[in-house]
């Protein structure tokens, strides 16, 4: 059976989070650490739980790198993971249901089927400075 949560890791650093549709546990969990400037969770909880009413205090942040959390809604996706040096380190693929957290590192998509997906990740949104795109260099070799 496939893991239901992977963590895609190069050279001891955490690259994305990909959880599966079919994961599934009671209660809260968090895939994230506390440090991260955006966190992921996953909620279960029976009829009749309550989350107490709240509201979030004004805290500020600083945020170095831009994480992004992108939700298939409907189709088939090549996730590809770049190191600095620009060259591909691997790739998964995610699709209908899926969750992925891309953390750090560079990324692209290959779009496998028709695509539905919300993406969601820090702002306020920095125009033609919040990325650079590349062109990849030949992945390593094995």
């Amino acid at each position: 059976m496939e893991n239901l949560n992977e963590n895609i890791m190069y050279n001891g650093q955490l690259m994305a989070i990909i959880i599966r549709k079919d994961f599934d546990c009671e209660g809260l969990t968090f895939f994230t650490p506390d440090e991260f400037s955006q966190q992921l969770a996953y909620m279960n909880h029976p009829t009749g739980h309550l989350i107490e009413p709240h509201e979030h205090n004004i805290v500020k942040r600083e945020v170095y790198n831009t994480q992004e959390v992108i939700f298939i809604r409907k189709g088939k996706v090549k996730v590809n993971f770049y190191n600095e040096g620009r060259r591909e380190v691997g790739s998964r693929i995610v699709e209908s249901g899926d969750v992925i957290m891309l953390i750090r590192g560079g990324h692209g998509f290959e779009i496998l089927e028709p695509t539905q997906m919300f993406e969601v990740k820090q702002g306020p949104y920095a125009g033609s400075d919040d990325k650079k795109k590349f062109s990849p260099q030949p992945p390593l070799k094995g």
